[in-house]
């Protein structure tokens, strides 16, 4: 297995750049700067909740990541701008043939800002080799949403993510303090795809994070009922234990703790489906509850 460190980049990887810049100007956001290097793409904004929120889709043109490919993302949110940023399909890093992808994404959200960052799921095949490194600084009364979704071999051809290295560093930051910082690593082996401590068996994990304004423990107990109410029957499950954390069958589990500015969830199971309709579902509760907006989902999901 090679490791990050000594991974190269060649000259026929993809080497792409996007560059987003957001402003609050007469009432509405706006994109005001867009460069792009291939294969990243941004779609022409959408605004299907009127002109305070702009909706921006990313596209990857080249279908996938390969080893040596190297993306880099800056996106910045000026003053009171209100953004939602998602991607146009599930994104793919394939098979490496020993080198290293890596993808750095770098995020600065203003004063009164709000991002919301809803990337559709990424499929890490058997054999890839990838980090993903994210930043994230808040400026005082900046608000976040994010999630991430990623599925770990292609289950339905039977693959399971046995070779290969997984990195997801991801910290936010508000004014030079860490308000939340999380290092995952996933190598690809038998004993840590099996293991209790990582996958236990399951393909699928998910992190949901919200980070802006101390929330109470009724929305916390809300979150953790919206799995509970698409998950529990009476055949399997049980009421989630005191800790917050539940074991719904043998495997699935999920859990939501609380932050000092906001609350994070965490998912692993077998169904992509399944974490996608709980982190929507507690989304939606958190722009209805905390934002003041009503549902409004991208259309570009429902392709």
């Amino acid at each position: 297995m090679t490791s990050d460190i000594t991974a190269t980049y060649t000259p026929n990887s993809w080497h792409g750049k996007l560059d987003l810049v957001y402003a609050h100007r007469q009432g509405a956001t706006q994109l005001i700067h867009a460069h792009h290097q291939a294969p990243l793409k941004v779609q022409r904004p959408f605004y299907p909740e009127g002109k305070l929120v702009c909706h921006s889709v990313i596209l990857h043109t080249a279908g996938g990541v390969v080893g040596g490919d190297k993306l880099s993302s800056n996106f910045q949110l000026r003053p009171n701008s209100q953004v939602l940023i998602t991607t146009a399909a599930a994104g793919k890093i394939y098979r490496s043939n020993g080198r290293l992808a890596m993808q750095n994404i770098d995020i600065k959200v203003d004063a009164g800002a709000t991002l919301e960052w809803l990337p559709q799921e990424t499929i890490v095949f058997d054999g890839a080799i990838y980090r993903q490194d994210t930043r994230i600084n808040l400026a005082e009364n900046a608000t976040l949403i994010g999630w991430e979704i990623t599925r770990f071999g292609r289950s339905a051809r039977g693959e399971k993510f046995l070779q290969g290295n997984w990195k997801s560093y991801t910290e936010v930051w508000q004014q030079g303090k860490p308000l939340w910082v999380d290092r995952q690593w996933l190598p690809g082996n038998e004993e840590v795809f099996h293991s209790p401590h990582a996958l236990n068996g399951q393909p699928v994990v998910g992190t949901l994070v919200f980070v802006g304004q101390a929330v109470s423990p009724e929305i916390i107990e809300k979150t953790r009922s919206l799995y509970t109410q698409q998950r529990h029957s009476p055949q399997r499950g049980e009421p989630p234990h005191g800790d917050g954390s539940s074991e719904l069958s043998t495997h699935h589990s999920f859990g939501v703790t609380r932050l000092e500015h906001g609350f994070l969830c965490r998912y692993r199971g077998s169904s992509t489906s399944e974490v996608r309709n709980w982190f929507t579902a507690v989304w939606q509760l958190l722009r209805q509850s905390l934002l003041g907006r009503s549902d409004c989902i991208p259309r570009v999901w429902q392709i």
